[in-house]
């Protein structure tokens, strides 16, 4: 009989295959790579991050998953859905490997409570974005979208001043950095651990409080966080001498966010920007005031219902401090968990003072179909990963914030589990990274294939109206057919998986969202399906930016050859 008791999961290094053809090698080494220990939050629990966000259902369905990619052919595509593996199809060799469904219910359906039912009879899991589609890539995933939404926010600040100083804002703002200013923040796990090494890289100063030590301490390890201090006044004394150095440093301190925030506030400390990275999302991932780590798990278990209502109150009470942080003049931004609406919900009426870090900082960028573009090395040799570094260079030798991220990453990035990287492309260009690294596969310049994938946010696979599409021009915020043509086209155009999966980010019932990777193995046919899907995917996101009413996209659009059959209409 098959043991399908927890194990250590660590996916295969080097050029030997343990499945029929790299294209089926990839999504298996994808997956364990998820349930490493250097990447999985609770991989014993095959959860990977983001509260419950699991990569397979159970460790039955995880070895079924296993044991039929090993043998899945080159015409034969796998059907996932919600973690379990339900069956086998004779299809093509240009359709995808795998296919897969997470989370997904009916709208009427669509609740935490509903969800957890339906979860507890082993029906379904909770996918978030990437666990559950095989491609996420540890902090550094998250990492590249923080340090460029940190780095809108120093700009953001720098054109507010110049303005103030009648200063030509324009001029200013080009190589604005967080220097001499003060971040506050919570939450320093699986997502929010990018956020000390994303503030620093932009040279600011930043605090950041988590109630459990040993994320603090997991970060410090591996150099996204510079120290942790034993006293909330002795980070507070560090960070305020770090900002008036213009000195760029992180601290992390043990305490609940809802009660640091607020007396933080109330001493009056002089903060400038202010966010939050909790697992909001989810009632039961947040800790109340009251309720110790130690409690956490079993007290969240026994009454649901009873701990929603307590982290709701929790949750009031932070985002009311963070408001406060806003109305004395610090820059506050919502970071994509939904604690704005789980604040509402526990009686807090100004919740939605302060936007979304999309509205406020990002949408121009998804407007030009830019976005998360990550890889990673299946032969797990770093090397391979500094030869597409300089890859990516070459290719774009004009784009200085690009040459920045890249070479900052290499320095200063650990890697975990296999070595992996990722800036933001656009449209019409991710796809000469990819045909470039299928190139030096195919020459042996890399050593291995490489996977080429993406975070579920991006400009145009995803609909939820608390963060990615949080306030569209048109008022589309909630319409959900974008994530699901972004899927059936990356389908068509041959990723080698593509999935579809519900609430990650901010949620059960909050958001719909798709995702796809395509595997570079140096052979013809791998150039022929990246020169597809790496311009068709980021083109939905023009698309979709057109049809909002952004003139960025129409610009785009009409430079960059996309054809949408109204827009001259």
């Amino acid at each position: 009989m098959t043991d399908h008791s927890p194990r250590t999961v660590r996916a295969a290094r080097g050029t030997d295959r343990t499945a029929r053809s790299w294209q089926t090698e990839a999504p298996l080494r994808m997956l364990m790579n998820n349930l490493d220990p250097e990447v999985a939050e609770r991989p014993d629990d095959l959860v990977v991050y983001g509260g419950t966000g699991r990569a397979a259902r159970s460790w039955e369905a995880f070895d079924a998953i296993v044991d039929t990619l090993r043998d899945l052919a080159d015409d034969e595509t796998l059907l996932v859905q919600s973690g379990k593996p339900v069956g086998v199809f004779r299809t093509h060799e240009w359709a995808p490997r795998v296919l897969i469904a997470n989370s997904n219910l009916v709208g009427d359906w669509a609740t935490w409570p509903e969800f957890r039912r339906l979860e507890q009879l082993g029906l379904t899991m909770y996918g978030q974005m990437t666990a559950g589609s095989w491609i996420y890539i540890g902090t550094q995933g998250i990492l590249q979208g923080t340090y460029e939404t940190f780095g809108a926010v120093a700009r953001s600040i720098a054109a507010r001043r110049a303005l103030a100083e009648g200063l030509d804002a324009s001029v200013h703002v080009t190589d604005a950095s967080l220097a001499h200013t003060l971040t506050l923040t919570a939450g320093c796990g699986g997502m929010g651990g990018a956020q000390p090494l994303a503030v620093t890289m932009n040279g600011g100063a930043v605090l950041i409080v988590d109630v459990d030590e040993t994320r603090l301490r997991r970060r410090v390890e591996h150099g996204y966080l510079h120290e942790v201090a034993l006293s909330l006044d002795a980070a507070v004394s560090r960070v305020l001498a770090a900002k008036a150095a213009g000195e760029a440093l992180s601290v992390g301190v043990v305490g609940n966010a809802a009660t640091v925030f607020d007396e933080l506030l109330a001493g009056g400390v002089p903060i400038d920007i202010v966010t939050d990275q909790t697992s909001a999302h989810d009632p039961l991932s947040y800790l109340p005031e009251g309720v110790s780590v130690e409690e956490w798990r079993e007290l969240a278990a026994s009454d649901p219902e009873g701990f929603t209502e307590r982290s709701r109150a929790s949750m009031a009470k932070h985002v009311a401090a963070m408001v406060g942080f806003q109305d004395a003049g610090a820059e506050v931004f919502d970071y994509g968990n939904s604690i704005r609406r789980e604040a509402e919900l526990g009686g807090y009426d100004r919740a939605f003072a302060f936007p979304g870090f999309v509205p406020a900082y990002i949408r121009p960028l998804f407007a030009e179909g830019k976005g998360p573009f990550r890889w990673a090395a299946l032969s797990g040799d770093p090397a391979d990963i500094a030869a597409t570094d300089r890859a990516i260079l070459e290719l774009f030798p004009d784009d200085a914030h690009l040459r920045r991220w890249i070479t900052q990453a290499g320095e200063q990035v650990h890697f975990e589990g296999l070595p992996a990287r990722i800036c933001w492309l656009g449209y019409q260009e991710r796809h000469l990274a990819g045909l470039r690294f299928n190139e030096m596969v195919a020459s042996g310049e890399l050593s291995a294939p490489v996977v080429i994938g993406r975070d579920h946010l991006d400009s145009g696979s995803v609909a939820s109206p608390y963060r990615e599409t949080e306030a569209m021009a048109d008022g589309s915020d909630a319409i959900a057919d974008w994530p699901l043509l972004n899927a059936l086209l990356n389908t068509a155009s041959g990723a080698t998986w593509v999935s579809l999966h519900h609430g990650g980010g901010v949620g059960i019932g909050r958001s719909i969202h798709a995702g796809q990777v395509v595997v570079a193995d140096g052979t013809e046919l791998a150039a022929e399906k990246i020169a597809r899907v790496l311009v068709n995917d980021p083109g939905t996101g023009v698309m979709r930016h057109v049809d909002a009413g952004y003139d960025r996209a129409v610009e785009v659009a009409r430079e960059r050859g996309l054809r949408v059959p109204m827009l001259d209409g």
